[in-house]
C-alpha cells in the first residue's frame, strides 16, 4: 500500500479551541483545555492515520505577547510550528473581522509561503447566515487556498476538514505508527492532565504559575500505575489556595485528574501528589526547561 503523511500545523489566538480540535481529530484528550488563555505551553502531535493517510496535527500555544521566559518560549513555539509543514491551519472564531494576533500570523504565513486553511471554530454558538461575514473578511487576506467552519465541540464539519486536510499529503512511509495518537510521552499526558484541573478548580494568576512534576512513573504487575507528581507554584500563598482547607482542593483536583488519567492510560492509577513553592519559576532558564518547556 502506498502510504501518505500530511504535517499540519494548528494555529491561533489563545482560546479558540485549538486544543479542542486537537482532541476531536483524535478521538482522545491529548492536549488539555481550560477556559483561560495560554493553556497550551508545549507543541503536542495529535496523529490521526486513516487508511492509506496519516495525518500529524501539531497543536501550538496561542499567540500572544509575551511576558516571561515560560512567555517567550511559549511564542517560540508557535513562531517555530509554522516552518517545514505541509500545511498551517489558522483557527479563528466566527468574528467578522480579522484581529490584531490574526493579522500577524497571516504575515508569518504569507513570508513562509507555506500552504493554508482558514478553520472558523464555534459555529455552533452563531446563526450559520452570520458566517458569510466572517469568510468574506478573511478571503479578501488572500492568503488561504479554503475556509472550512467547524464546531470542535460538535464534531460539524470535522470530516469536510479532514478531506481538505488530505489534499496536501505527500507520499511517503507513516512518521508514527498507526496506532499512536500523540507523540507526547505518558508522564507528560499525565502531568499536563493534572495542570488542567489546576486551570479549571483555580481562579486568577494562581494556575498560570503552576508547573507539574512527575517524580514516579511505575506499573506494577497487576497493571496499576503509581503515579507520584509535584505541583510548584510561585508562592506560599498559592500553596495554601492549591491545598485548600484541610486539603480539600488538592483532593479535588487530584481526583478529578485520576479519573481523566485512568482513561488515557486504560487502567487503574494510583495519584499521590505535593505541592511545593519555586518563586519566579517563570522568569528562570533553568527552572522553566527543567520542567519540561524545551526548544
Amino acid at each position: 500500500m502506498n502510504t501518505k503523511t500530511a504535517l499540519i500545523t494548528i494555529a491561533g489566538r489563545p482560546n479558540v479551541g485549538k486544543s479542542t480540535l486537537t482532541n476531536y481529530l483524535v478521538g482522545e484528550k491529548i492536549a488539555i483545555v481550560s477556559n483561560k488563555p495560554q493553556t497550551t505551553r508545549n507543541r503536542i502531535c495529535g496523529i490521526v492515520t486513516r487508511d492509506d493517510c496519516q495525518y500529524v496535527f501539531v497543536d501550538t500555544p496561542g499567540f500572544h505577547k509575551s511576558k516571561s521566559k515560560l512567555g517567550d518560549y511559549m511564542v517560540n513555539v508557535t513562531r517555530e510550528s509554522i516552518s517545514d509543514v505541509d500545511l498551517i491551519m489558522l483557527v479563528v472564531e466566527p468574528i467578522p473581522s480579522v484581529g490584531t494576533p490574526e493579522e500577524k500570523l497571516i504575515e508569518q504565513i504569507k513570508a513562509k509561503k507555506c500552504p493554508a486553511v482558514l478553520v472558523i471554530n464555534k459555529i455552533d454558538t452563531v446563526e450559520k447566515e452570520n458566517l458569510l461575514a466572517v469568510i468574506a473578511a478573511y478571503s479578501e487576506t488572500g492568503a488561504f487556498d479554503a475556509i472550512v467552519p467547524v464546531s470542535a465541540k460538535t464534531g460539524d464539519g470535522v470530516e469536510d476538514l479532514l478531506n481538505v486536510c488530505k489534499q496536501y499529503a505527500v507520499e511517503g512511509p507513516f512518521l508514527f505508527p498507526a496506532d499512536v495518537t500523540t507523540d507526547q510521552p505518558e508522564r507528560q499526558v499525565m502531568a499536563e492532565i493534572i495542570r488542567e484541573k489546576l486551570l479549571w478548580c483555580l481562579d486568577r494568576e494562581v494556575p498560570h504559575g503552576t508547573a507539574v512534576e512527575i517524580t514516579k512513573f511505575s506499573e506494577r504487575d497487576n497493571g496499576i500505575i503509581d503515579i507520584d507528581a509535584t505541583i510548584y507554584c510561585e508562592k506560599a500563598s498559592h500553596k495554601g489556595i492549591i491545598i485548600g482547607k484541610s486539603g480539600a482542593m488538592l483532593k479535588k483536583i487530584s481526583t478529578m485528574a485520576r479519573v481523566d488519567c485512568e482513561k488515557f492510560m486504560g487502567t487503574r492509577v494510583y495519584l499521590t501528589t505535593w505541592v511545593k513553592v519555586k518563586e519566579n519559576w517563570r522568569d528562570s532558564d533553568f527552572l522553566v526547561k527543567n520542567f519540561g518547556y524545551r526548544e
